[in-house]
């Protein structure tokens, strides 16, 4: 386990999941990427890391379930999954559309996912931590603030 921000990907595709996997990889440098095909291996990852924090790259729909119930799943672990997360999909019909709008999902990507839609997509969820983490370098009072929650 990194001390970064890394990027679980979650998809039962074999063939999908490697190049999810490799395209991430090709950009990505704050943390590490953690690929799973199944999504109580999934789980059982979310529930035993110590950080709460992470970028989820989730298909919507993984064996018997959904990304939505996963992400239901490790809510109590990781408070900001629905924001910190990228959901692919085949078919982005209206469901799944509205499925997202509810649970305050903003990046949603049809297969097959271009590359730079991808980048573009965990850039955005990470500037948001990077941004933060700046503030808190400038502003001792509110670092020391974030260490008592």
């Amino acid at each position: 386990m990194s001390d970064g921000l890394d990027v679980i990907i979650l998809d039962d595709d074999p063939t999908v999941c490697e190049v999810i996997t490799e395209i991430v990889r090709r950009f990505y440098a704050w943390g590490d990427v953690i690929p799973f095909m199944d999504m109580s291996e999934a789980l059982g990852y979310c529930r035993e890391r110590e950080s709460g924090v992470a970028v989820f790259i989730l298909d919507v729909y993984i064996g018997d379930g959904t990304c939505f119930s996963f992400l239901d799943e490790i809510a109590d672990f990781f408070p900001m999954a629905c924001e910190d997360a990228i959901i692919i999909s085949g078919n982005a019909n209206d469901d799944v559309v509205n499925m997202c709008v509810a649970s305050d999902i903003t990046h949603l990507l049809e297969k097959p996912v271009r590359a730079y839609a991808l980048q573009l997509a965990v850039r955005s969820i990470v500037n948001r931590y990077i941004k933060f983490a700046k503030k808190m370098f400038r502003d001792p009072k509110l670092a020391e603030s974030v260490a008592r929650l």
